[in-house]
């Protein structure tokens, strides 16, 4: 996809656009040729505003020697094109004020407003609302009818058979198969990403709850002040919490972990109870936090996977100050190999690692740390089949070790397929506590729309 954007160069090979043999220099160049892309790991600059986003290096002028921006121009026209998306988001709101799902809207903004004729969308909807998705749906087939080529890139197999006209399934950088439209199943997707049928995809949920719980006794998170959540996390299942975007449920996860503390309530453990003002505190207390952006809250990209994976427990591998890197790297090696990270060194930057293996670094940097609450917000969001089949086994895997796990997550399938009990949270307070036998679709959404 980089190569094709112009952002890398290929070692070997052509590109041909319209039968003729093309030289993709740089991503201007790209642009040039009618070809846009939506990143997966969004690339907005948070202290501009929307238009000034979308219309970043594309800068419409005023005429005349001054050369002023044309900033109406400029806004009319993102109203325009935001109008199309039918997102409330104002083209003067700056970025860093955004949803991480309008942010998303805001780059698809950008790739649209560039009237391309081949477009790359990679893993568009990861933050979407089932709404918002289902509208990508509509403009992308509107697109298609008027003659745009679209590169589809997506883990959601329920999309690539509703919009997909071919697949083309990669593996470990190499083509595994080509599917025309009347081939695609969900199963044979599935068979060509991780080269073997999935039998049990999904942990089959076994609770075996240990004596060790977590109680939360009447939060009020920021976001929603008039509301109080009350709940208890057991050792040794997985609690997922559903609801919609814009739920809550981010809040509540950083509430618990101390990134911004709740307005009032309190957090309990074995009848002691826990001051958690800050992350530091969290984590003295063995709570950790998995969160749903891992490019910005998760990792220090510009910093190699060993620095990120020992980061937390610096001191541990230190002696009079100094850092004993022999012992850092010992260290951060055996979690490569236990997480099956797949990367060429540990000191390789984070950022060049994809999106699979860059959340295993997040999750390896907590898990030599012998957690007792674990909070996953999304964790499996565009990553591949195979990794969240990885994800899930060790999501299991603590739990079984005793952890209390709890897994914040908008993919129903995700929910219904991994959690022991299913609390369910409508604009900040929760609905209902759904037991094993009571999770289905109907019973979660009814709750999550209350």
């Amino acid at each position: 996809m980089k190569i094709l954007a112009g952002i890398y160069q290929p070692d070997s090979g052509t590109i041909r656009i319209g039968g003729e043999i093309t030289q993709l220099r740089s991503p201007r160049d790209a642009a040039r040729r009618g070809i846009a892309i939506i990143h997966q790991e969004l690339e907005l600059v948070d202290t501009l505003d929307v238009a000034a986003n979308i219309f970043l290096g594309r800068e419409p002028y005023r005429y005349g020697p001054a050369r002023l921006l044309d900033q109406k121009r400029i806004h009319a026209q993102t109203a325009e094109i935001l109008e199309r998306l039918r997102t409330p988001i104002s083209p003067g709101t700056q970025v860093a004020k955004l949803s991480l799902a309008h942010r998303q809207l805001v780059e698809i903004a950008r790739a649209l407003s560039l009237k391309a004729r081949i477009l790359l969308m990679d893993e568009p909807t990861s933050s979407l609302t089932a709404s918002e998705t289902d509208h990508l749906m509509e403009i992308a087939n509107e697109l298609r009818s008027h003659g745009v080529g679209i590169i589809y890139i997506t883990h959601r197999l329920g999309e690539v058979q509703a919009i997909a006209d071919r697949v083309v399934v990669l593996r470990d950088g190499r083509n595994a198969g080509t599917l025309t439209r009347e081939e695609i199943t969900h199963d044979r997707i599935i068979r060509m990403m991780v080269g073997r049928d999935l039998a049990t995809f999904y942990r089959t949920p076994s609770r075996e709850q240990s004596e060790s719980s977590f109680d939360f006794n009447e939060f009020r998170t920021r976001r929603y002040p008039e509301h109080t959540i009350s709940f208890t996390a057991y050792g040794g299942e997985i609690l997922g919490i559903a609801g919609l975007v814009g739920a809550g449920r981010s809040e509540l996860a950083q509430a618990i972990f101390g990134i911004d503390p709740p307005l009032s309530g309190s957090v309990s453990t074995g009848g002691q109870r826990l001051s958690i003002k800050s992350p530091r505190d969290a984590m003295a207390h063995g709570i950790y936090l998995v969160p749903e952006d891992r490019r910005s809250l998760g990792l220090i990209t510009g910093m190699t996977v060993r620095e990120n994976i020992t980061l937390p427990a610096l001191a541990d591998y230190a002696s009079a100050g100094w850092i004993r890197h022999r012992c850092e790297a010992h260290a951060a090696a055996k979690m490569c190999d236990a997480l099956k990270i797949k990367t060429p060194s540990i000191e390789t930057p984070t950022a060049n690692l994809s999106g699979g293996n860059q959340q295993k670094v997040v999750l390896a940097k907590w898990l030599s740390l012998r957690p007792r609450l674990m909070l996953f917000d999304e964790p499996t969001r565009g990553v591949d089949v195979g990794a969240k089949a990885e994800i899930y086994a060790l999501m299991r895997a603590l739990a079984k070790d005793g952890v209390a796990i709890v897994m914040i997550s908008s993919d129903m399938e995700e929910i219904l397929g991994n959690s022991d009990r299913v609390a369910v949270m409508h604009e900040g307070r929760i609905t209902g506590v759904l037991e094993r036998a009571e999770c289905t679709e109907e019973s979660i959404m009814r709750l999550a729309v209350a």
